[in-house]
């Protein structure tokens, strides 16, 4: 070693996937809802999961070292954190998004080496499929795949209805809408506004069921439609969340205008993204989800706000403005 420059750092990254897929292990397991019952030790554990005795410990153990339980007198419990996100029972769940990371991604990202030298998806596209098209016909998946929308955009949600001036608007149409997540946090939070989301057929009873357990049927609506073939429903505010990144540039430009042409005068468009740092060189989470869209889509990538607000520009808004909203994701609003 040369001075105090040394290689854990390399190797902390290098050998991340080992953390990350105990957490994902632990939630396919539902460890953290099983604790959400109360403190277990390793044989409790072992039992209600029906794990076997060899390496429980070190795997229980691992969790601790990385902040995801808590051990006293050899009983494990939640964080704060894992018993409030991670906990299928609680409506702040977000482990959806780590089951479908589990389930899909994860091993989608082991090709990641073949996708930057070919340019090509490593998904289902991989072997003759469409990435939505697969996901939208088959409820199980689909149902997966929309809890898992709404795990990634609960933060960004949140801070949306507390940050954005919806005391100046009625309406708010979330497009690209899954279960719901945006139009339910920005309704709890704003008694005045309705409207509701805008997706494809299929996920109408997700939607509805997500909403109905919030008690708002009767100010949030579904919009069946397609955002490529149709017209967009009209709304004072639009929104796109973790939706443009999905598509190439052509398509990005396509989508800002329709959003464009539905907006009435002084109307709003939100789009929010894990955008990239306008210098790119400090958002690791953009830049990893604009990697994530290589290997999900045929053109989708991720971008930083000044290319969002160049997009809006040459799409007709008259303004617009990026704002922070959580740690990792960072909203564009298009004023026309």
């Amino acid at each position: 070693m040369t001075g105090n420059v040394t290689p854990e750092k390399i190797m902390d990254i290098a050998m991340g996937f080992g953390g990350a897929k105990a957490l994902l292990s632990a939630v396919e397991f539902g460890l953290f809802t099983e604790l959400a019952k109360g403190p277990r030790d390793v044989e409790g554990i072992m039992a209600a999961l029906d794990l076997h005795p060899r390496a429980v410990r070190d795997f229980l153990d691992l969790l601790v070292a990385l902040g995801l339980l808590e051990r006293e007198d050899g009983l494990y419990r939640n964080t704060e954190a894992t018993g409030l996100f991670l906990d299928r029972t609680k409506p702040s769940y977000v482990g959806g998004l780590l089951e479908m990371a589990n389930a899909r991604l994860y091993p989608h990202w082991g090709k990641l080496s073949t996708a930057l030298k070919t340019g090509e998806p490593q998904n289902e596209v991989e072997h003759g499929g469409k990435t939505f098209d697969s996901l939208y016909a088959d409820p199980a998946r689909l149902k997966q795949f929309l809890a898992a929308m709404t795990g990634a955009s609960m933060g960004a949600a949140r801070a949306i209805a507390e940050m954005f001036p919806w005391d100046r608007y009625q309406t708010v149409i979330d497009i690209g809408t899954a279960q719901g997540c945006l139009p339910v946090q920005v309704a709890l939070r704003h008694p005045h506004i309705s409207g509701g989301g805008f997706d494809l057929p299929a996920v109408r009873p997700v939607f509805e069921e997500y909403v109905e357990s919030f008690s708002l049927s009767q100010r949030l609506h579904f919009r069946a439609g397609n955002f490529f073939k149709e017209v967009l429903p009209s709304a004072d505010v639009l929104v796109m969340g973790h939706i443009l990144h999905d598509w190439n540039l052509d398509e990005k430009r396509m989508l800002l205008k329709k959003a464009h042409d539905a907006l009435p005068k002084g109307g709003a468009l939100i789009v929010y993204e894990s955008l990239i740092d306008d210098e790119r060189r400090t958002s690791v989470r953009g830049l990893l989800m604009s990697l994530n869209m290589l290997i999900e889509t045929p053109g989708g990538f991720d971008f930083t706000g000044a290319e969002c607000r160049g997009w809006m520009a040459e799409t007709g808004f008259r303004e617009s403005y990026v704002k922070p909203l959580t740690e990792k994701d960072a909203m564009v609003v298009g004023i026309k």
